[in-house]
C-alpha cells in the first residue's frame, strides 16, 4: 500500500518553473497520490512543472496520440488562456507517447519534473487515462470555461498505473425517462474523468422503447411516445445512437446496449399485438411497477422479433457486448425463461456479440463467455447467491452492481429528494467501503470482471438529477474498479474525495454534499 502522508508539496517560483516565467507567489501543487482513482504506485519528489503560455503538447507521429493531445488542449485552453499547440516537434512541455512497457491496454506512466510532463502508454486508452490524472493534478479551476489566474502546477515525481478490472461501468436508464444525445454526452464526459470504460444504455422497458429498429418501426413511433408519469418520451434514431457511440469512443468508453427481455417489455407488446400470447396489445404504461409483462415464449414470431432487433442493434454497435436483460421476469415461468434464454443467447452470438444479462441469467444456462451482472443485496437469498457462484465457477464472468451498494438511484438518506429506497439508503461510505473481489462467497476472484453503477430513472428526468444522484458515489465506484485493493481505505479516500468537490463546482456539477465527507471550500 502506498501512502505519502505529509507529502503536500509546497513550491516557490525560484528556479522551479520552465519557460522563463516571472516568479509566482508561493503555491501548492496537488500531491501525486491525491487523485481518484488511487494510482497503483506513486514515487513523489523533485520540482514541479508549470504550464505557461510557452507550453506545447508534444505527441508522437501517431493519429491516436494526436487525438488525445487535441482533447487535452481542448480541456486546458479555456481556463489557462494559453494556445497550447499540439505538435510532433521539440522537447519539454507535455509529452504524450505510445511505447512499449508493462502498462496493459489501459495503463500508463506519468513522469513530472521542472522541464515537463511525459505520459507514456502502450495504447491510446492508456494515454487518455493518463490525461485524466494530469487534469486532477492541476487546480480545480482548470475545469472552468473562462480564463483563470493559475498558477498551473503539476507536482514532481512518477505515477505507474494500471486498472484492477477491465469492466468499470455506469448504466443509464433512458427508458423510464428519456435523455437526449447531449445529456448522454455530458454524462460520458463525467465518466471519463474517473477512467470509467463502459456505458451501459438501458434502451427498452415497460415505459418506453428508445432505439429505432427499421423492421419494427412502431417500437419507437408508438412504444417510445411516453415515459414514467406521461410526457412525450422520445427515442434515438440510428444516427443519434451512432453519435453517442462515436462520442463515447472518443472518451474511450464502450457502449453496451441493453434490450431487456422477456420481461420489462410492455412498450414492445403495446406496439405490436402479435408479440402477445393472446394477440391483444396492452395499453402504453407510465407507472413504475415491475414484473407484469412478458414476450410470448411459445410464439415463433417472438424469435423473429428478437433476431431483427439484435441484428439491427449489433450492426450499429462496434463494441463487443449486447445486454439481454432477463431480470424480474415474474410473468414468465421458470421453464419458459430457460427456453427463451436458450433460444436468444445464440442469436446474440450469431451477430458477433457477447451476451451480458442480469444475474437471473444464471438460472438458465449461460453460454460460454457470457457475463452475469449481479444486482442483489446483502439480504438476497443464499440460494440465489449460490446459483450465481456456481455459474462463476463454471466460467461465467461476473460484473458486480449490488443494489444496496452502488445503485445510484437509491436515496442517500431519508431526506434525499430524488430516488428510491427499496434497497435501503446508500450513503457515500457504504457505496465505497466494500471489496468486489471478496463480495460474493463462492465466486472466484478471477471470475469478477469488474463493477458497474446503474442509475435507474423512475425519479430522474434531467441532467441535474443524474449528477446529484451520481456524485459523489460514482467516484468511489470508479476507484473500486480501477485501484488495487490495497489502496482502499475510507479514511484516506474521504479526504481525496473532499477535494473533488471544488472540481465539480468548477464543472457545474450539482452534487450531494454528504456529511460524511470534509468538503473543501474556496479559500
Amino acid at each position: 500500500m502506498f501512502r505519502l502522508l505529509g507529502s503536500l508539496l509546497l513550491v516557490t517560483a525560484a528556479g522551479a518553473f520552465a519557460g522563463g516565467a516571472a516568479p509566482a507567489p508561493r503555491a501548492a501543487a496537488t500531491p501525486l497520490d491525491r487523485v481518484i482513482p488511487a494510482p497503483t504506485s506513486v514515487d513523489a519528489g523533485g520540482s514541479p512543472y508549470r504550464i505557461t503560455d510557452s507550453t506545447r503538447i508534444r505527441v508522437d507521429g501517431s493519429r491516436e496520440a494526436r487525438r488525445v493531445g487535441e482533447y487535452l488542449a481542448d480541456v486546458l485552453r479555456p481556463s489557462t488562456g494559453y494556445r497550447l499547440p499540439v505538435t510532433t516537434s521539440g522537447s519539454g512541455g507535455i509529452q504524450l507517447r505510445l511505447g512499449k512497457g508493462s502498462f496493459g491496454a489501459e495503463g500508463y506512466r506519468l513522469d513530472s519534473g521542472s522541464k515537463g510532463v511525459t505520459i507514456t502508454a502502450a495504447g491510446p486508452s492508456g494515454l487518455f487515462h493518463g490525461v485524466q490524472t494530469l487534469r486532477q493534478l492541476l487546480p480545480a479551476a482548470v475545469e472552468k470555461d473562462s480564463v483563470q489566474p493559475g498558477p498551473w502546477l503539476i507536482a514532481g515525481g512518477t505515477i505507474k498505473d494500471t486498472p484492477r478490472y477491465g469492466w468499470r461501468g455506469a448504466m443509464l436508464d433512458v427508458s423510464r425517462h428519456f435523455f437526449t444525445v447531449d445529456q448522454v454526452k455530458r454524462y460520458i464526459d463525467q465518466l471519463a474523468l474517473y477512467k470509467m470504460n463502459k456505458l451501459h444504455l438501458h434502451l427498452s422497458d415497460d415505459q418506453g422503447w428508445r432505439i429505432a429498429i427499421d423492421s419494427w418501426p412502431r417500437l419507437t413511433t408508438y412504444g417510445g411516445s411516453t415515459q414514467v408519469g406521461g410526457g412525450p418520451g422520445g427515442y434515438y434514431t440510428k444516427a443519434d445512437y451512432k453519435e453517442i457511440v462515436r462520442y463515447a469512443g472518443s472518451r474511450h468508453l464502450e457502449v453496451v446496449p441493453e434490450i431487456d427481455m422477456p420481461g420489462h417489455t410492455n412498450a414492445a407488446l403495446a406496439s405490436y399485438a402479435e408479440l402477445n400470447c393472446d394477440g391483444v396489445a396492452p395499453p402504453l404504461y407510465t407507472g413504475t411497477e415491475v414484473g407484469f409483462s412478458s414476450l410470448c415464449v411459445d410464439k415463433e414470431v417472438t424469435y423473429d422479433f428478437v433476431d431483427d432487433v439484435v441484428r439491427e442493434l449489433a450492426a450499429i454497435t462496434p463494441g463487443r457486448y449486447l445486454h439481454i436483460g432477463g431480470d424480474e421476469a415474474h410473468s414468465t415461468s421458470h421453464e419458459d425463461f430457460v427456453k427463451f434464454m436458450d433460444r436468444v443467447q445464440p442469436i446474440v452470438a450469431k451477430y458477433g456479440k457477447t451476451v451480458v444479462g442480469w444475474h437471473q441469467l444464471t438460472g438458465a444456462t449461460p453460454v460460454k463467455g457470457a457475463l452475469a451482472q449481479y444486482w442483489g443485496l446483502d439480504s438476497t437469498s443464499a440460494e440465489e447467491k449460490a446459483q450465481v457462484a456456481a455459474a462463476a465457477r463454471g466460467g461465467t464472468g461476473i460484473v458486480l452492481s449490488p443494489a444496496d451498494r452502488i445503485y445510484l438511484d437509491m436515496k442517500y438518506d431519508a431526506n434525499t429528494p430524488l430516488g428510491l429506497s427499496w434497497a435501503g439508503y446508500v450513503e457515500v461510505q457504504r457505496a465505497y467501503d466494500w471489496d468486489p473481489g471478496e463480495y460474493l462467497a463462492g465466486v472466484p476472484a478471477s471470475a469478477v470482471r469488474g463493477v458497474e453503477a446503474p442509475l435507474w430513472s423512475e425519479t430522474i428526468s434531467k441532467s441535474a438529477d443524474i449528477e446529484y444522484m451520481a456524485f459523489p458515489r460514482l467516484a468511489g465506484v470508479a476507484e473500486l474498479g480501477w485501484s488495487p485493493a490495497s489502496t482502499h481505505d475510507w479514511g484516506d479516500y474521504r479526504v481525496r474525495l473532499a477535494a473533488q468537490g471544488l472540481r465539480w463546482d468548477a464543472m457545474g456539477i450539482g452534487y450531494y454534499r454528504s456529511p460524511q465527507v470534509p468538503w473543501e471550500s474556496v479559500s
